[in-house]
């Protein structure tokens, strides 16, 4: 994994993502969250792992991330899983369903952190891979850690 740029914390990272699908573009969208749910990202507290992105009447929205509830916060009412917006330039958000629409593409998240005190989501546009590119691209990384643990050796 790349070093962070400054001013950046993960929270969170979807692993599955890169294995699952092939990601074509990267997008960063700001999150429209409540106050206890920024207070457990803060904390570390997130999974994106079942999350997805979903466009709807013009708009961007983050289905199935689970921040759990703040532990100091109100629990009651708060629904782990909610709908969360996500805020994109108009440009950037048609750009999306244009790309939706003529390549059957899925609006993956990639990784959930904060930049300079804002929580920001980098949402990757990807093709689900087939079962053949899954195996072929676990073999090429298997091979590849072969190689520079043989050249390990050597130095």
């Amino acid at each position: 994994m790349s070093p962070q740029p400054e001013g950046e914390k993960t929270v969170s990272t979807n692993r599955r993502a890169l294995h699952l699908y092939a990601i074509l573009e990267r997008f960063e969208a700001g999150i429209v969250l409540t106050g206890s749910e920024v207070k457990s990202l803060r904390q570390g507290r997130a999974s994106i792992a079942e999350a997805y992105g979903r466009i709807s009447n013009g708009e961007v929205w983050l289905e199935n991330m689970h921040i759990p509830p703040y532990e100091q916060g109100e629990k009651r009412g708060y629904d782990p899983l909610r709908s969360r917006k996500l805020l994109l330039h108009r440009r950037e958000i048609e750009r999306l369903i244009g790309k939706q629409k003529e390549q059957r593409l899925t609006l993956v998240p990639m990784r959930v952190y904060f930049s300079h005190g804002l929580a920001k989501v980098e949402l990757g546009l990807g093709r689900g891979k087939a079962e053949y590119e899954k195996r072929e691209a676990t073999l090429k990384r298997q091979h590849d850690r072969e190689m520079e643990r043989a050249l390990g050796r050597r130095r």
